[in-house]
Order: C-alpha cells, then sequence, then structure tokens
C-alpha cells in the first residue's frame, strides 16, 4: 500500500469522479485508476462502485476512508515538522521594530537568537509603530514589535504585551535640567529646549500629547531627528529629551526621571491573527520572552521597566 494510492482513493472518495480527482492530484486519469485497481487488488476487496456517471463507495471504501484520511494527515503534519527544522537551519524570520527598541532591546535579543539558530537569516524593518502594524497587515512581516495602544483602528492582530517601560528625561553630562528631589514633572518642560525626534515617532506623540495635556506646547531647538541623531544632539548640549529608560540606560547621558504618575509606555509583539507565524519566528518571541525573564532576573532592566502577563 502506497502513500500516492490512498491519497488517488481519498480524491476520488471526495470528488466521486475519476476525472476531477485526477485533475485533483494531478495525474492524468489512466494512471489514477490504474493505481486505484492495484490497491484494491493488494486489499482484496472493490473500493468504488463504478456506475457510469456515478461513482459510491463500497463498504470496503466507507471503512477505508477516515483511516486513509487519518494516515494523510498525519503524513502531511510529518512534513510540515520536517520543514520546520529545516528552516532552523535555513530560514528567514523578518521581524519589524520601532527605532528606539532596535536601539536598546532588539540587539540584544537577535544576538542570542543567532547564537541559537545560526542559519536563519535575520531581516529588520525598522519604523514607527502605526507603520509597522500596516506592513505587517499586508504580510511583510513575521512578526513586529510595537507600542500599544494604537490611536484608531488596527487590522486583525494578535499583540501579547511584554513589558512596561517608563519615559525619562536626558540632558548632556554637564547639563542641568529643573528637577525637584531627582525628578521632573512634565510641567517644568515649559519653555525648556527640547530636541524632538522626527513625524512619524511613537515618542513624538507621546511628549508632545502629555506637554499639551499639561497646558502647554513644547519648545523645540532642533528637531526631525532620529534616534542615534538625536542622542547626539543632546550631548552636544542642543536640549533635553524624553527618550525610554531602556536606551536611556545605555545613552552615557545624564537621566532624570519623570515625578509620578510620570509617563511610560508598553511594548508589545504582535504577528496577524489569520496567519500562525513560522516557526523560525516562533522561536525569536520564545528567545524574547526567555531575554526579558533572564533581564529581569538579573537585574539587567532598568528598574523602573515591568514585565506584563501574557
Amino acid at each position: 500500500m502506497q502513500l500516492h494510492q490512498l491519497q488517488y482513493f481519498a480524491a476520488v472518495a471526495e470528488t466521486r469522479h475519476f476525472t476531477r480527482a485526477a485533475a485533483r492530484v494531478h495525474v492524468a486519469q489512466p494512471s489514477l485508476s490504474q493505481q486505484i485497481r492495484a490497491l484494491e487488488r493488494e486489499l482484496g476487496a472493490e473500493l468504488f462502485h463504478r456506475a457510469r456517471g456515478h461513482i459510491t463507495l463500497t463498504d470496503a471504501g466507507e471503512a477505508l476512508l477516515p483511516l486513509a484520511q487519518r494516515i494523510l494527515a498525519d503524513a502531511e503534519t510529518a512534513r510540515r515538522e520536517v520543514q520546520e527544522v529545516a528552516q532552523l537551519r535555513r530560514g528567514r524570520v523578518r521581524l519589524g521594530a520601532t527605532p528606539s527598541l532596535c536601539a536598546s532591546l532588539v540587539p540584544d535579543v537577535l544576538r542570542d537568537f543567532h547564537d541559537r539558530f545560526p542559519g536563519v537569516e535575520l531581516v529588520v524593518h525598522e519604523d514607527g509603530s502605526q507603520d509597522l502594524v500596516r506592513v505587517l497587515a499586508a504580510g511583510e512581516l513575521d512578526l513586529a514589535l510595537i507600542i500599544t495602544p494604537l490611536p484608531g483602528q488596527a487590522p486583525a492582530l494578535a499583540a501579547t504585551e511584554l513589558l512596561r517601560e517608563d519615559l525619562v528625561v536626558v540632558c548632556a553630562p554637564s547639563s542641568d535640567v529643573p528637577a525637584r528631589r531627582g525628578r521632573i514633572r512634565i510641567e517644568d518642560l515649559r519653555d525648556q529646549p527640547l530636541v524632538m525626534f522626527r513625524r512619524g515617532y511613537d515618542l513624538r506623540e507621546f511628549t508632545t500629547s502629555a506637554c499639551r495635556a499639561a497646558g502647554f506646547d513644547p519648545v523645540f531647538t532642533v528637531e526631525g531627528g532620529e534616534m542615534d541623531a538625536v542622542l547626539g544632539f543632546v550631548r552636544a548640549g542642543l536640549g533635553l529629551a524624553v527618550i525610554p529608560s531602556m536606551v536611556a540606560a545605555r545613552s552615557g547621558l545624564r537621566i532624570t526621571p519623570f515625578a509620578p504618575p510620570g509617563l511610560h509606555r508598553t511594548i508589545a509583539v504582535a504577528h496577524r491573527k489569520d496567519v500562525e507565524p513560522p516557526r523560525a519566528a516562533r522561536e525569536l518571541r520564545g528567545v524574547l520572552t526567555e531575554h526579558l525573564l533572564s533581564a529581569s532576573r538579573e537585574g539587567t532592566l532598568p528598574p523602573s521597566t515591568r514585565l506584563l502577563g501574557g
């Protein structure tokens, strides 16, 4: 009994037609009929009642059909499992992440993943959360690290919240900020020179919205930069910037936390609901979770960050 014979048998049983079954499995109809005859000879029983234009299962065929379907399903599962193992040797993962996460969390996670799966190609798409959601929904990414909640109507995505991270104020080491007892209020940023990210950055929206909620529009000395540029401008003494605590911890700049309730953001990992991420992407998601748990236990995350369940 050959696997392809069971495939041909199941196709005829489901279509009730030899020619349509042959088209479904991409073989010539005489070849399909010949293989089913060979299967019947091996089993010692006819599987179909063959009337012109009317094909039905015999009792033997009825008994064989669920077994054949189970065998074919198991064979397909085995094929997928082997392919997914192969993906971990020579596959590819397409990860989207915001610029601030590319400057903080992502490098260490990708290093851990590459150490474990060196044959997997890593493709990183860096953009704001809204753009990442659009690219993810279009099927051009496997996973995306985004900031939630997303304004407006988001596509059908599954998002797992990972981390709550405080935002802090940074300035040049030789500069000072209007802090009280080592903490700064949103209101204290009024009339302070700010270095601001380009439009489309989640951090720009966070900062400007918080300032306007406090009753003033922020003053920009420089705007339009990417993350590295903003840190460089702050380092040169051009102004203050509001950035995530994980980025600040690596920046070498002077850090001032906000007074309660402060500013914070939530980081989530997302994928499309209608498509299961490939094996390599699922492994990357696991490495990400392991990295955060390990960093939390070892105290290498900033004290203000908090892991979230899910």
